[in-house]
């Protein structure tokens, strides 16, 4: 005997899905930026050394010394050459005013004006031992610096950035089925 039958196949559904990736780039431009540095002002002032070099009494041992300083010497030296034989002639005046008290005065200043004063030699042309004096005044050197603070201009710049959003698609890569089928359900009789 035969027993009715129901005979069903399914197919179970299946879904695809299909994924795009999002895309994003970011990129960050270098910021312009200038920098000027301005030049310092800078001052120098120098007062000149001075070097001092009097010679005049290295001359005057040389006897080369100025005109004019030879001529103030020679007239000092004559003015108290006079004023010493003034007082020469006074003292011998006055001694002869006394001759009535002996002692031959005539004779005696005879021989005192006829005797000059000793002469001495002496190398003429060495002056003496620090006869040449020096002075020395050294420069100075003034220096004022203002530094300058340098100037910085900087332009930022924003990032450019670019996103594409990812997708998702969804499909259907099988559809379902349901299939029935019936079998021996009229059964004839023999």
């Amino acid at each position: 005997m035969r027993l009715p039958q129901i005979r069903m196949e399914s197919v179970m559904a299946r879904i695809g899905l299909v994924r795009e990736k999002p895309v994003q780039s970011i990129e960050q431009p270098k910021a312009i930026v200038t920098i000027r540095q301005p030049k310092a002002i800078l001052e120098i002032e120098t007062e000149k050394g001075k070097l001092v070099i009097d010679q005049t009494q290295a001359w005057e041992d040389r006897n080369l010394q100025n005109i004019l300083r030879t001529n103030e010497m020679y007239a000092e030296k004559a003015y108290q050459e006079w004023l010493k034989n003034i007082a020469r002639r006074r003292d011998q005046g006055d001694e002869l005013m006394r001759i009535e008290n002996g002692g031959n005065p005539i004779a005696r200043q005879a021989v005192e004006n006829s005797e000059g004063e000793e002469k001495r030699f002496n190398v003429g042309w060495v002056p003496s031992f620090f006869s040449v004096k020096f002075h020395y005044k050294p420069a100075k050197v003034h220096i004022r610096a203002v530094p300058q603070k340098p100037v910085i201009e900087a332009l930022p710049r924003k990032p450019v950035h670019t996103y594409i959003p990812g997708e998702i698609r969804v499909y259907m890569e099988r559809w379902p089925s349901l299939k029935i089928d019936f079998v021996h359900l009229f059964d004839e009789k023999v």
